[in-house]
């Protein structure tokens, strides 16, 4: 299934029924009355946050919905139906933006949350509801109320209990594979990841986390180099950032700030939070060279660096219990 994580929608709410002008007109009763009855509330627009989906293609090629029309009213004081709502089902972690693309609308991070974005117009009433005892004949019915219209944006915003930074090819989708049962895309070029994977970890007998991985960035990328930042917002609700730098570079603590600019520069709070830094492709390095490497990552970072290779196993219980530690004073 294709990811997307951004779709534009455009929302047209139910107007409401119209009311009616209707007399009693029956045989063995001397006087008739006005009985024109009410027109039926216009269906709403909600959107819905449901398990089992982790994309929105579904808004990729259809993006008008429109709610039907409330039924209009009829004679002996019959209101008209109301027409069903209309429900946009999306992933949990979706939020959705007015049209400005800044202004939040809902944040949906809960299965079952249900938000209405457009309501369905009131009926108009009948002629019923306006005879009084000086006007007993009432000719007058209003028309339904219009329903609500806008355009949104839907943004999905992946929710993991840690997130992958680092850069273009620093082993960050080997990890994820080494941790976890999902299946990303491996390979010795930059960019092999083109869009997020979630991964559950399960570092202990009895715990679990979700580990998300992102496309990696370069520098420049909050002002569109690469692939851009786009993909940061996954990692915006994690608890915690694993920062993993590629130990075959020639200078990583180079590498770790060119990362921890771009966080900076994104903005939402992810230069903020807890980090674990490590050196991946221990495997690939002489003892000379973790040395000197963990040594320099980690004054470059301001605290202990980890050593871990994706591709051997070797400290990667270590990284997982340092990152199961780390959501749970978070979370806790």
């Amino acid at each position: 299934m294709k990811f997307l994580d951004e779709a534009k929608v455009h929302l047209k709410a139910g107007d409401g029924g119209d009311g009616v002008v209707a007399f009693r007109r029956e045989k063995y009763i001397e006087f008739g009355g006005p009985d024109g009855g009410n027109g039926g509330k216009g269906g709403d627009v909600i959107v819905e946050a449901v398990d089992g989906l982790n994309t929105l293609i579904d808004y990729r090629y259809a993006q008008h919905f429109r709610a039907r029309k409330g039924g209009n009213g009829a004679g002996s004081d019959r209101t008209g139906a109301g027409s069903e709502d209309v429900v946009l089902k999306v992933p949990v972690g979706t939020q959705v933006l007015d049209e400005d693309r800044e202004t939040l609308l809902a944040d949906l991070t809960e299965v079952g949350q249900r938000v209405v974005l457009c309501r369905g117009g009131d009926g108009g009433f009948g002629n019923a509801t306006f005879k009084s005892s000086t006007n007993r004949a009432p000719r007058r019915a209003d028309k339904g109320w219009p329903g609500e219209e806008r355009s949104v944006w839907l943004r999905l915003k992946l929710i993991a209990d840690a997130g992958l930074v680092g850069l273009p090819n620093a082993g960050k989708s080997t990890f994820l594979a080494a941790v976890t049962a999902a299946k990303p895309k491996i390979a010795d070029y930059p960019f092999t990841t083109l869009h997020p994977q979630l991964g559950v970890v399960r570092p202990d007998a009895g715990t679990e986390f979700v580990l998300a991985d992102i496309p990696g960035l370069i520098e420049g990328a909050h002002e569109g180099a690469g692939l851009g930042d786009r993909f940061l917002g996954h990692v915006e609700r994690c608890a915690v950032l694993l920062h993993l730098v590629d130990g075959t570079a020639a200078d990583p603590a180079r590498a770790y700030a060119t990362i921890r600019a771009e966080l900076a520069g994104y903005g939402g709070g992810l230069a903020d939070k807890p980090e674990i830094v490590a050196l991946n492709k221990a495997d690939a390095m002489t003892p000379q060279a973790r040395t000197s490497r963990l040594k320099a990552l980690s004054r470059a970072a301001g605290r202990p660096a980890l050593l871990v290779s994706g591709a051997t196993g070797e400290g990667v219980a270590e990284v997982l219990r340092a990152l199961q530690a780390a959501i749970s004073a978070a979370r806790g």
